[in-house]
């Protein structure tokens, strides 16, 4: 029997639909103890949730506690009236990639990545860039069309855009994987801020990536094109290959 579920009025489950049962974590500052955990019961309260049952907790030391509660809500989201930016573009993989630049490019694209700032994690530039590439999709050196310099992690703003003129880049490639505080926006940011400045704004294709990143934050942070989680590869070169096929 199929479950009719209304776009317009959906709402979270745990049990059954529509009952509105979500679990949430989260820290406080409070002690982990009784007093600790009514305080995370009254703050859920105070959000307007209902049914809170504070489950589980953990001392984290220094005064703060981890939290794990089980609360319900009424509060439902229309599904119809949501719109959302993407990269609109068709996913081909490597051979049919390949295969289209030979026909519509019909040249090498010369691609710079990086990690830059004092981002130190390269398992995003690498799982799109490196020949392995990441889950059966390989990355951007596999492919016949594509130049790539992986400049790697905690790479400056600055050393990466000379580096993108010196090799007469036609794509840079940004990987931010570490976000709090957003330190990710400001270093996007600076770099976008620095291609203006330097007149290379317009003359490459600038596209950044990582866990935080959504398409709509890099169009409003200046950028060609963004890819958050579950992007691959094959996401980045059929973008690249459409935009230079035009």
């Amino acid at each position: 029997m199929s479950i009719k579920i209304d776009p317009t009025k959906i709402k979270p489950y745990g049990d059954s639909l529509d009952d509105g049962r979500m679990q949430i974590s989260f820290a406080l500052p409070a002690p982990a103890d009784e007093k600790g955990k009514e305080a995370a019961r009254l703050l859920l309260k105070k959000m307007g949730l209902e049914n809170i049952e504070v489950c589980y907790y953990s001392d984290l030391g220094e005064g703060f506690t981890h939290f794990v509660a089980y609360v319900s809500t009424n509060a439902t989201i229309d599904l119809t009236k949501i719109e959302v930016k993407t990269v609109d573009t068709p996913v081909m993989d490597l051979e049919e990639t390949d295969k289209f630049m030979a026909e519509n490019v019909k040249r090498k694209i010369t691609v710079v990545g990086a990690c830059i700032e004092s981002d130190a994690h390269t398992v995003g530039i690498d799982a799109i860039m490196n020949m392995k590439g990441y889950n059966h999709r390989f990355g951007l050196e596999r492919y016949q069309y594509f130049r790539t310099i992986n400049m790697g992690a905690q790479v400056p703003s600055e050393e990466l855009l000379a580096k993108a003129v010196e090799e007469n880049a036609d794509v840079v490639l940004v990987s931010q994987v570490v976000t709090q505080k957003n330190i990710h926006i400001r270093n996007l940011t600076k770099l976008i801020e620095l291609a203006e400045a330097e007149g290379l704004r317009d003359k490459m294709l600038f596209i950044c990536g990582g866990p935080r990143i959504s398409h709509e934050l890099a169009i409003e942070l200046g950028y060609d094109a963004g890819f958050g989680s579950g992007s691959y590869a094959t996401d980045v070169a059929s973008y690249i290959a459409f935009h230079f096929a035009k």
